[in-house]
């Protein structure tokens, strides 16, 4: 069963930037997955940020259109979220996730905060 691992979440000042990392292992078609990275903040469900297919066609929230970008290094197994002009509302738990086309397989997460 693939797993996936995030990284590169912290503490971030507003207007920042970061960039997630989410590493897949235990598969060999990572690059026919479709991607995705989700948040959640405090007290609220769980949102789609951003996604992309195995033809890396991309569709992102209106929140973070502009902002964000995701993009996959399927030499790499690894989908990056590039997060920039960063704001407080921004603050979440993100999660990767992948759709396998037979299962969704979540990610533990990486915290994300925004605050001077």
């Amino acid at each position: 069963q693939v797993q996936l691992v995030e990284s590169g979440g912290g503490l971030v000042q507003p207007g920042g930037s970061l960039r997630l990392s989410c590493a897949a292992s235990r598969t060999i078609f990572f690059s026919i997955y479709a991607m995705a990275w989700y948040r959640q903040a405090p007290g609220k469900q769980r949102e789609l940020v951003a996604q992309i297919t195995r033809y890396e066609s991309t569709n992102y929230a209106d929140s973070v259109k502009g902002r964000f970008t995701i993009s996959r290094d399927n030499a790499k197994n690894t989908v990056y979220l590039q997060m920039n002009s960063l704001k407080p509302e921004d603050t979440a738990v993100y999660y990767c996730n992948a759709n396998t086309g037979a299962a969704n397989t979540w990610g533990q997460g990486t915290l994300v905060t925004v605050s001077t």
